[in-house]
């Protein structure tokens, strides 16, 4: 077993600590939280470097700096009472040990991408601060080892662009949105475009760096096998504080394939899109043909239409996708014309949607380009959706503002990893997951209301068509809808949504919770409980087992 212990407390700062501790009722959280991280750091931190309270002019920036969904940032929302951006590894240590002296929660932010905004704000009525990774993005990449490592506060982009800046033909299969942060994309699963052939970002993982509930640095070797799985998917916040992934390169060709082919329902979109569903996970490996639905103005003014795009990345030169698509997908009506070819960073800057000719370099600003008022939900499809029930959802996204809808395709390398090898378990027999956002520009209550009521009757809508028994949702799309943790977090309260992410896995995920964080120091509303006290009749245990 090999961890760190550079910064557990010796003799002379357990006496400074108990100091410390007897004089916090007097002063501010951030005050007592500030002293108590330079008593446990080897590198003490000027205040104005690393600390920002809400009485700081630069709060609010660095607050909103990552955060996606505006509707999380709005004045009703608890705000954190200080965000230290930690400078060191050792810093995140010992937030971890000051947290729990001072008896105040921590919310980890690496990326800020949270749908529900579970990293940097907290419903419960508390104080919490804000622990930033962003200043931790060092990337390491081993070419000969076929390896990186990429600390939490890296992004998507910037890790792409490391990887691109050592070798054309290696990748790896992460996530579509650049400025995602690598530590919170992982720990739920981190699709990709390249997951038909390779995987998940979490399949891929080869190694970490996390801090625990004791704030020790444990890697793969010291943490456990059973540690190590529960991190790869089983959702952000519940385990410790990711420092680091180690993950494994892919091979990616020299030249690579991408096109968006766009139908409107004039132009067959219904029957296209029910022959996509029986062809979109049988396809080869090697094509990954998502489609984005959205509302569109009709042919005549005034009129609603729905316009489908079909936005694809092909591991190979077009002449082999053009024959594939014509043999599989005639009905998409795919030319040599729409296929462009490129290098494999250059269709990541694609996919993301930034314009052509935009340098990689754009990669490294981390800069999203999605930041709006938001509400989000999530399915996975095991049967095709009938014309019938996709005419249903064509009314109803026509009567919705800013609607938008994205199917992501499964099969290939998704259908042959074993829904327990890691806690993301929506595998086999997957066709496609569905993504549903509406959006709005404004913070007035009546919008979100509004808009909110609209996503949950279409959600109703749709449990028709969408897996059942349970009905699976993705992780890294909170959703607070499923439920939350409330009065604690038991078992039976946290199986509204933990068996929709995770299925059979959330038993284990349970375990290994209260086993390496009985006091369930890091915790969300949708955080893995510990197991509770067991009812007399031994209810949850009957149930966790």
């Amino acid at each position: 077993m090999r961890y760190h212990t550079s910064s557990f407390l010796t003799l002379h700062t357990l006496v400074a600590a108990i100091i410390l501790i007897s004089s916090c009722a007097s002063q501010p959280i951030h005050e007592s939280f500030y002293q108590c991280i330079n008593l446990n750091s080897e590198l003490s931190i000027p205040f104005s470097t690393a600390f920002s309270t809400p009485a700081n002019a630069s709060f609010n920036s660095i607050l909103q700096s990552s955060a996606q969904n505006l509707r999380c940032l709005v004045s009703s929302m608890p705000k954190p009472k200080l965000i230290f951006t930690p400078l060191v590894e050792s810093h995140v240590q010992a937030a971890v040990i000051c947290a729990k002296e001072l008896g105040t929660q921590l919310r980890v932010r690496s990326g800020g991408h949270d749908y529900e905004g579970l990293s940097y704000i907290s419903q419960a009525d508390q104080p919490f601060i804000i622990l930033d990774l962003s200043k931790l993005r060092s990337i390491t990449v081993d070419i000969p080892d076929n390896s990186a490592w990429a600390q939490a506060g890296a992004t998507v982009g910037e890790l792409s662009y490391r990887i691109s800046q050592n070798s054309k033909t290696h990748g790896f299969p992460a996530g579509l949105c650049p400025s995602l942060g690598i530590g919170g994309h992982i720990t739920g699963g981190a699709y990709g475009p390249m997951m038909r052939k390779y995987g998940l970002g979490a399949d891929n993982v080869i190694d970490a760096r996390i801090v625990d509930a004791s704030g020790r640095i444990l890697d793969r070797e010291s943490m456990g096998e059973d540690l190590f799985w529960a991190i790869r998917g089983g959702g952000g916040g519940s385990f410790g504080i990711i420092l680091s992934w180690k993950v494994r390169l892919v091979p990616v060709p020299g030249i690579v394939t991408v096109f968006t082919v766009p139908k409107t329902l004039v132009q067959d979109a219904t029957k296209i899109l029910v022959k996509w569903q029986q062809i979109a996970d049988k396809l080869d490996e090697d094509l990954f043909i998502r489609v984005i639905i959205q509302a569109a103005d009709g042919p005549q003014k005034g009129q609603r239409t729905v316009q489908t795009l079909y936005n694809a990345l092909f591991l190979g030169r077009a002449d082999r996708l053009i024959n594939l698509v014509e043999t599989s997908f005639p009905e998409l009506g795919l030319t040599r014309k729409d296929c462009i070819e490129m290098n494999w960073i250059e269709s990541v800057l694609y996919i993301a949607g930034y314009p052509a000719k935009t340098p990689p370099e754009v990669l490294l600003q981390g800069k999203s380009l999605f930041k709006n008022y938001f509400k989000a939900k999530s399915d996975f499809v095991r049967r095709p959706i009938p014309e019938s029930g996709l005419a249903g959802l064509w009314n109803r996204l026509k009567a919705e503002d800013s609607p938008l809808m994205i199917l992501n395709p499964y099969g290939g390398m998704m259908g042959k990893i074993p829904e327990s090898e890691i806690p993301f378990p929506h595998r086999k027999g997957v066709i496609y997951k569905i993504q549903y956002l509406t959006l709005w520009n404004d913070d007035k209550p009546e919008s979100e209301a509004k808009h909110v009521a609209w996503i949950r009757e279409l959600y109703d809508y749709m449990a028709a068509y969408a897996s059942m028994l349970p009905r699976e949702a993705y992780v890294n799309y909170r959703d607070l809808d499923l439920g939350e943790n409330r009065n604690g977090s038991s078992f039976v309260e946290a199986s509204s949504w933990g068996m929709r992410y995770f299925k059979g896995n959330f038993g284990r995920l349970v375990r290994v919770k209260t086993k390496v964080d009985p006091d369930n120091f890091f915790r969300h509303e949708q955080s893995i409980p510990t197991l509770a006290m067991m009812d007399a009749d031994g209810t949850e245990e009957t149930m966790i087992h």
